[in-house]
């Protein structure tokens, strides 16, 4: 078994989540941000991943294929109209009194930011699963 396959699977899992943290985080900061118009509210971000295909390849004298493991399609800007909020006295308020947010969903975002940490730990339960296994193995095979 190629246990360098089991750790570039797990970090690339570790890397994706770690992006989907950043930008819920982001997300989360901007989300009480004024805008002086609706075009200049910020809008809400998600990453976009999908598995990394199988390279087979010679390595050694013998086929062997390389790490799947996850890679980033793209981070993708949501087109939402920002949320109007009636704030007369604001700075940034129209004729009306309406003042631009960010249409950013708190309870969506804490999911969002619950299901990347879950899958983050995941991603390193399985890396320490298989060094322990290539520790074990280096024991095994050092006992003669």
């Amino acid at each position: 078994m190629d246990y360098n396959s089991a750790f570039q699977i797990s970090a690339s899992g570790m890397a994706v989540e770690k992006l989907r943290l950043d930008l819920t985080a982001a997300n989360l900061a901007n989300m009480n941000n004024a805008a002086a118009g609706p075009a200049q509210a910020y809008r809400p971000q998600r990453v976009i991943s999908q598995a990394a295909p199988l390279n087979f390849g010679q390595q050694f004298g013998r086929l062997s294929a390389s790490a799947g493991g996850v890679q980033v399609l793209s981070v993708e800007t949501l087109a939402v109209a920002p949320r109007m909020v009636h704030e007369p006295g604001h700075p940034y308020a129209d004729a009306q009194g309406m003042v631009a947010y960010p249409a950013v969903n708190h309870a969506a975002e804490m999911v969002n930011l619950n299901l990347a940490l879950r899958a983050y730990e995941a991603n390193v339960a399985a890396m320490n699963a298989a060094k322990t296994m290539a520790a074990r193995t280096l024991d095994i095979g050092g006992q003669q």
